[in-house]
C-alpha cells in the first residue's frame, strides 16, 4: 500500500482497554470558518408542535441557488434520479450531538444533484441549513459535522481523496480546503466516526499488509499520518472521552481471524489486543460507551454471528442475549445511553431491525433482558439516532411534510429484576448470566482463551 497527503490544494496501555471475554452460545461575505453563527430559528405556534415533540414542516435556510427538497417516492430512491443510490452513511451526528450532516438530493426534478445538508440538534427545534456549491457532489462523498458547525466533505477523484470544511456564509457556502491523500496499490479509504474531541476527523487507508491511520481534520498542517496498523483493518470505535483510544477490527496479514484491537493515538499508534473471545472466532466491536464501558460485539464464537455485550476491563465474560436475535431480520446497534457511570446494565441501546417490513427501532438493556421494538417516525434517517443522559432517544427523519425533523422516544421500562416472563426464560436458557451492577475495583484479566464458554459444544 503507498499513501501519501497533498498539502496546499487550490483555494493506552493493555491494562486500560483489555476486555476478558468469553461466554458463548455463539459567495457573500464570509464568516469565520470556526464560527457557529446560525440564522434565527423561526416563531412557532405551539400547535405546529408534532405528537412526538418535533416540529412541524419548515422550510430550510436558502443558500446561493434555489434548493427545492424532492419528496422520496415508495421505492427509497428520491424523485426525478431513480438512478442515484444514497450514500452508504445517509446520517452523520457529531460526537456531542449538537449537529447532524448528510447529503441529500435536491432541486428541480430535471435537475436534480447531490449536496450536503446540515441539521442543527441541540437548539429549541431542529432545522437545516443546506451547504450547495457550483457543483453538485457526487454521491459517494462523504460528511462528517464537527462540533462547530463546520462539516467536512470527502471527494474522491480517481486515487485522491480531497478534504474540506464546508460552512455557511451568510447567503452562500463557505470551503475551506485541507489538502489531499492519495492512495495507490489498491488501498480503499474508508472515514471514521466523529471524534469524541469534536475537532478532528480520521481516515483509514486499507492495504494490502497494514492499515494507515490519518488525521485529516483537527491538525496543524492538513492531512497528517498517525501510524501504521498491521493488518487489514475496518469499523471503527472510539473507547474515549479525548479521542485517544481508537478501537478497530483487525485481520491479520496473510489472512485468519478478525480480531478487536485497541490503537492509542497518544503513544504513537501502540496497539494492544482487545477481544479474543475464542482462538478461531472473528470477534468485532460495534459500539462503546466510555462513562459505563459498555461494549456490543458481534462474534461467531457460539458457532455463528451473535450480538453480544461485555465491558470494556472487567473479568466477566461476553454475553449473547437470546432476545438480541429475533428471527427473520437484522439487528444492528446504533447508541448507547450516555452518563450511567459504572453502570454497564442500565444503559439503553438503540438498535436498528431491518425485516422484510422495511426498518424500525429496537430498545434494550442489559439487564432489562428484553427488546422492546418499536415503531418509527414516517421518513426515519434509518440507523442513525442519539440518547439524551435522562433516556430519551432521538431519531432524526424528513419526508414529504417534514423536512427536518426529530422524534423524541421515551425508553420503555423494563420488568423489575427476578419477575416476569423474560426473567423465567433466561433463566432456563442460562444464555444471559446476570452481571454486577458495577465492575470490580481491582480486576485481574483472564486470557480470553480461558474464559468460560457457557453452552458452547466441543467440534466432532
Amino acid at each position: 500500500m503507498t499513501a501519501r497527503v497533498i498539502e496546499g490544494e487550490t483555494a493506552g496501555a493493555a491494562a486500560t482497554v483489555s476486555l476478558v471475554s468469553g461466554e458463548a452460545g455463539k459567495a457573500g461575505e464570509a464568516e469565520e470558518p470556526g464560527g457557529r453563527e446560525e440564522p434565527e430559528e423561526p416563531e412557532r405556534p405551539e400547535e405546529a408542535r408534532e405528537p412526538q415533540g418535533a416540529w412541524g414542516p419548515h422550510e430550510p435556510a436558502q443558500s446561493d441557488g434555489a434548493v427545492v427538497p424532492l419528496v422520496p417516492d415508495e421505492s427509497g430512491v428520491r424523485g426525478g434520479d431513480a438512478g442515484a443510490a444514497a450514500p452508504a452513511a445517509a446520517f452523520t451526528i457529531a460526537a456531542d450531538g449538537s449537529y447532524g450532516a448528510r447529503l441529500t438530493l435536491s432541486g428541480p426534478a430535471d435537475a436534480a444533484g447531490w449536496f450536503p445538508e446540515r441539521w442543527t440538534l441541540d437548539g429549541h427545534e431542529p432545522y437545516a441549513v443546506p451547504l450547495p456549491l457550483d457543483q453538485p457532489e457526487k454521491p459517494d462523498s462523504d460528511v462528517l459535522p464537527l462540533a462547530d458547525g463546520r462539516v467536512l466533505i470527502r471527494r474522491q477523484v480517481a486515487d485522491r481523496h480531497t478534504f474540506s470544511l464546508l460552512y455557511p456564509t451568510g447567503p452562500g457556502t463557505g470551503e475551506l480546503p485541507l489538502g489531499a491523500v492519495e492512495c495507490t496499490d489498491g488501498a480503499h479509504l474508508t472515514l471514521l466516526p466523529p471524534s469524541p474531541d469534536g475537532a478532528s476527523a480520521y481516515v483509514l487507508s486499507v492495504g494490502e499488509h497494514s492499515t494507515a491511520v490519518w488525521r485529516v481534520a483537527g491538525g496543524a498542517f492538513g492531512p497528517e499520518h498517525i501510524t501504521d496498523v498491521p493488518g487489514r483493518c475496518s469499523g471503527g470505535v472510539w473507547l474515549d472521552r479525548d479521542g485517544q483510544l481508537l478501537a478497530v477490527d483487525r485481520e491479520p496479514v496473510g489472512g485468519g481471524p478478525v480480531k478487536a484491537v485497541a490503537v492509542d493515538l497518544g503513544r504513537g499508534g501502540e496497539v494492544t489486543p482487545l477481544l479474543q473471545i475464542a482462538p478461531d472466532s472473528n470477534d468485532r466491536l460495534l459500539l462503546a460507551d466510555a462513562d459505563s464501558g459498555l461494549l456490543l460485539i458481534r462474534s461467531d464464537a457460539p458457532g455463528h454471528d451473535r450480538l453480544g455485550w461485555g465491558v470494556l476491563g472487567s473479568c466477566l465474560p461476553v454475553r449473547f442475549p437470546e432476545c438480541l436475535r429475533p428471527a427473520d431480520v437484522a439487528v444492528t446497534p446504533f447508541a448507547v445511553q450516555p452518563g450511567q457511570m459504572l453502570m454497564p446494565e442500565s444503559c439503553a441501546v438503540a438498535l436498528r431491525i431491518d425485516g422484510a417490513a422495511g426498518s424500525w427501532v429496537g430498545v434494550w438493556r442489559p439487564a432489562g433482558r428484553r427488546l422492546h421494538q418499536l415503531p418509527v417516525p414516517e421518513g426515519w434517517l434509518a440507523g442513525s439516532g442519539l440518547w439524551t443522559r435522562d433516556g430519551v432517544l432521538k431519531l432524526p427523519y424528513a419526508n414529504g411534510d417534514v423536512s427536518c425533523g426529530v422524534a423524541l422516544m421515551e425508553a420503555p421500562v423494563d420488568e423489575e429484576r427476578g419477575v416476569g416472563p423474560a426473567w423465567a426464560a433466561a433463566t432456563e436458557s442460562g444464555m444471559q448470566p446476570s452481571a454486577a451492577a458495577t465492575p470490580p475495583a481491582v480486576c485481574k484479566p483472564v486470557p480470553l482463551g480461558q474464559a468460560p464458554l457457557v453452552g458452547r459444544t466441543a467440534p466432532g
